[in-house]
């Protein structure tokens, strides 16, 4: 047996343990470990340059029981700021929270020139934790929205399902080879599909966000135990819907997003009620809070 050396099978093995590093909270979370709180930044180029603006994110994630973020980086096709994001990335480490390289379409499920500039971006990314080992990506986060182009607006519209799900498996091949997970934004009306097509989504992946929007809002009269039950029965349903008539066992666990403009000050505890009513669930794998720059901006 040939006896691996030289740089190249040094690599190997650093990829690979930053791959079981970086997955370890989603495994641990998968098995009945601490549920995954996930926080969207978006201009976080902009946001994040200066010292004191890391540490008010990372001051945040404490206060706010965040344990990931999602951070959009990426500014006219390049990685801007890269030095001030390797800094980032090791203040939220030493806090012990996961990041995740942000990337966001609208067209990117489309095969050929679209797919293709999206895969660039993830080779950017690739590059990236290539050359800042020691403060290095955990994973991606796809936030693909090929529902909201004009051909594909309706509930049960869902001719874009099979194309974005070939992205989503195109961006994980090239993820996990450089030791990144993959996670990816998912809307309720996906969940209309018919079960061989949710099982193809639901295997492309090991972790997709459910968008959970516009269930409430601010303005709305009820209470809030009102809105909490609404959550919470809402939320059991969509769950059972996702798997109904899949019980592979390769499938992808489950984060359910809230956003602010639903709850504004009550988001907090609608979080909360997230975790209590879905812990028991094998698929429930956390939370995920939007955005962080509503916070910047005084939206509670």
């Amino acid at each position: 047996m040939q006896r691996m050396s030289g740089p190249r099978s040094i690599m190997r093995v650093r990829l690979a343990l930053a791959y079981l590093l970086a997955a370890s909270a989603t495994a641990h979370a998968a098995a009945g470990g601490t549920p995954l709180h996930g926080l969207w930044v978006w201009q976080g180029a902009a946001l994040l340059q200066t010292p004191e603006a890391r540490q008010q994110l990372r001051a945040f994630c404490s206060t706010a029981d965040i344990n990931e973020v999602y951070v959009s980086v990426l500014s006219q096709g390049r990685v801007a700021d890269a030095e001030a994001l390797a800094a980032l990335i090791g203040q939220l480490h030493r806090a012990q929270v996961r990041v995740e390289a942000l990337l966001s379409s609208t067209d990117a499920d489309e095969p050929g020139a679209h797919r293709e500039q999206f895969l660039a971006r993830v080779q950017l990314i690739v590059g990236f934790n290539r050359q800042h080992p020691a403060s290095r990506f955990d994973g991606l986060h796809l936030d693909i929205e090929p529902q909201q182009r004009a051909e594909n607006k309706g509930g049960g519209n869902l001719r874009f399902l099979a194309p974005l799900i070939d992205t989503f498996r195109a961006v994980r091949a090239l993820a996990e080879a450089a030791g990144l997970t993959v996670n990816a934004d998912i809307q309720s009306k996906v969940l209309k599909a018919v079960p061989a097509e949710r099982r193809a989504l639901l295997q492309s992946l090991p972790r997709l966000t459910l968008m959970l929007y516009e269930l409430s809002s601010p303005d709305d009269s009820g209470s809030a135990e009102a809105k909490a039950q609404k959550l919470r029965t809402t939320s059991h349903a969509l769950l059972e819907t996702a798997y109904a008539g899949v019980d592979e066992r390769d499938l992808a666990t489950l984060l359910i997003g809230l956003r602010t403009a639903d709850y504004g000050p009550l988001l907090p505890q609608m979080l909360a009620t997230l975790d209590a009513a879905n812990a028991s669930n094998p698929h429930y794998q956390g939370w995920a809070r939007h955005s962080y720059n509503d916070t910047l901006k005084g939206v509670p």
